[in-house]
């Protein structure tokens, strides 16, 4: 693993010809949830089967959220407002929600992509840093191989929604959590169906866990790798 800053922000670099990013091959860029290392996703390149001389990205969120800077977020959620939720069982419906700091991470996320030169952009992420992938899919015009949108929910719907229909044809790999406690399900399924309705060509993972990516889904990704990324 190669760790060098793009942009504004700090990128672990792996895979291509020479496991540390190296060479000009496909690109797979996965960005962290919140709370978690910018390493966090690191191990998932050794475990999929992307096409030969893939490359995969793995940039830090910007905030770091302790003394260390081990925990990190793309930006800041009311932590006191989700413990009350949980503990009440209320369903977390974000759908209307615009994060301070989306903007912010979006125009990061974009600055360190315009540093990157590949064929071919897969771009996802897991909670937060699938929210964040698929904001920036729908803000920017840049050319996208596939998104992969891990366990993350439907954000800012005034504004998402209308967007969508210009990523029609786009492929998309979705998983979620039937017991998610964090990130409702049913709220998942909607943000699959408005996708589907504009045009993106979404394979949906349900699967019977909670807030995680467990290893039917890590099967999925692989699978769709191979097929979006195929020469």
């Amino acid at each position: 693993m190669r760790t060098i800053t793009l942009g504004p922000l700090t990128v672990h670099l792996t895979g291509g010809t020479d496991r540390e990013g190296g060479g000009d091959g496909p690109l797979v860029v996965l960005l962290h949830g919140f709370g978690a290392p910018g390493t966090d996703l690191v191990p998932l390149w050794r475990e999929l089967g992307a096409p030969p001389g893939t490359r995969f990205a793995f940039p830090e969120a910007p905030l770091a959220l302790d003394a260390h800077g081990d925990a990190r977020a793309w930006w800041m959620i009311d932590l006191e407002k989700l413990e009350a939720a949980l503990a009440g069982g209320e369903l977390r419906d974000l759908t209307r929600d615009v994060p301070e700091g989306l903007a912010d991470a979006r125009g990061r996320v974009s600055a360190m992509l315009d540093e990157l030169d590949a064929p071919q952009i897969v771009l996802g992420g897991f909670s937060q840093g699938a929210m964040l992938a698929l904001d920036v899919a729908l803000h920017s015009e840049r050319r996208l191989a596939g998104l992969a949108l891990m366990s993350g929910t439907l954000l800012a719907e005034h504004a998402w929604i209308p967007l969508m229909p210009k990523r029609a044809g786009l492929r998309v790999v979705q998983s979620h959590g039937r017991l998610d406690p964090l990130l409702p399900f049913s709220i998942a399924e909607r943000l699959q169906r408005e996708l589907t309705a504009a045009g993106l060509e979404v394979t949906f993972i349900p699967f019977n866990g909670g807030h995680e990516i467990p290893g039917s889904v890590i099967d999925a990704l692989d699978g769709f790798l191979s097929a979006t990324l195929a020469p």
